[in-house]
């Protein structure tokens, strides 16, 4: 883990104030989602952080749908009160509803649809 991010986005971030509830082993953190693409998070950084760096998350995303969007994150930098997180991979279950809340903050959608299909290409040659 870096205590400073390198610019090396694969994905666009979209900027996005939403509750996040952070899980490690029987630790939660009620914090805010600051922004989000489909390969990574960052949240505002709680004051009592006591967390296993090395460990995953659990990211729980109230998009004000019946169930949260979760994902399996692990966590890359703590910088100026925002921690970032590199998601480590989206089930089947949460990528349409990631999908969704990605679509309506983007301009344009095919930026979108593009980066869905490289992050299919990266899991398909992950699975080989």
């Amino acid at each position: 883990m870096t205590d400073t991010p390198i610019e090396r986005r694969a994905f666009t971030r979209v900027a996005i104030d939403l509750p996040v509830e952070v899980q490690q082993g029987g630790s939660t953190w009620h914090q805010r989602l600051i922004d989000i693409s489909l390969g990574g998070a960052a949240t505002d950084q709680p004051d009592v952080w006591d967390a296993q760096y090395n460990e995953p998350f659990t990211l729980l995303i109230n998009t004000g749908a019946a169930e949260p969007l979760e994902l399996f994150a692990y966590l890359q930098h703590v910088e100026n009160g925002r921690l970032g997180f590199k998601v480590d991979h989206v089930d089947r279950e949460n990528i349409d509803p990631l999908r969704r809340l990605l679509a309506a903050h983007l301009n344009n959608p095919d930026v979108l649809d593009g980066e869905l299909r490289r992050l299919d290409e990266e899991s398909d040659v992950e699975d080989d």
